[in-house]
């Protein structure tokens, strides 16, 4: 059958607006959304907010996370954030829990703090191995911050941390094993969490490092050379964001 240029260029331009109904259909990837949740934020790039919302509305976990961090930065939108935080922790994203948590510990806007809900949103996020999510919780309980205090779970969830990574919690971990803090005391393993955190470039863990090798103790004999090496470094990493821990 002869086609006519016409007809040729019709069908053509169906089979572009069929190939762009499939995409539609078919869900993006976690991968695809982050890439768009960051172009959102970085770039303030509406047509990548637009997608989120309606990816969002498609109640894709991810998307609704990557919409809350965009509406987060917005101080009139963080009740939706917190919204779409909930939506998507409830969905199964650990890192939205994590969030979720955050926001809720440090309070919104007109909403006085909650620690007490953060942390069921911190322990979801702690089980499914969150390092940051595990740190918050154990947090809460050393300080009895709306739960009460509790020396075994802080330990617990400093160890949940520590294991995950988090130098903070190792940090910390390491005194509460010095103290026999809700775990047996141990010098041995406090000496090397504080060695280990030092080694993931923690400031106050590479500072109190220093101070221990410079008087030597039973686990390593006064080592001058090493304590100045460690100050040092301690300083270099100072003007790093180590909160990001």
């Amino acid at each position: 059958m002869k086609i006519f240029p016409g007809a040729m260029l019709l069908a053509i331009a169906g089979s572009i607006w069929l190939s762009g109904c499939q995409m539609q259909r078919d869900k993006p990837t976690d991968a695809q959304i982050e890439v768009v949740g960051m172009k959102a934020i970085q770039e303030a790039d509406a047509s990548a907010e637009r997608k989120l919302m309606s990816w969002s509305q498609q109640n894709l976990p991810v998307a609704q996370r990557e919409l809350a961090l965009v509406y987060q930065q917005r101080p009139q939108q963080r009740k939706d954030a917190l919204r779409l935080f909930e939506q998507a922790a409830r969905g199964g994203d650990i890192e939205a829990a994590y969030e979720l948590g955050e926001m809720l510990r440090t309070s919104v806007v007109n909403v006085p703090p909650q620690p007490l809900a953060a942390s069921s949103w911190y322990t979801q996020a702690a089980q499914q191995g969150h390092a940051r999510a595990a740190l918050a919780l154990a947090l809460l309980y050393k300080n009895g911050n709306g739960v009460a205090r509790n020396d075994l779970q802080a330990a617990h969830w400093l160890q949940t941390a520590s294991t995950g990574g988090n130098p903070h919690a190792m940090f910390l971990l390491s005194y509460f094993y010095r103290d026999g803090q809700g775990v047996p005391k141990d010098q041995a393993k406090a000496r090397a969490l504080l060695e280990q955190a030092a080694e993931h470039e923690y400031p106050p863990a590479i500072q109190e490092l220093a101070m221990t090798v410079e008087l030597g103790d039973e686990h390593s004999p006064k080592d001058l050379h090493r304590a100045s090496h460690l100050l040092k470094e301690a300083t270099e990493h100072r003007h790093n964001n180590w909160n990001r821990f």
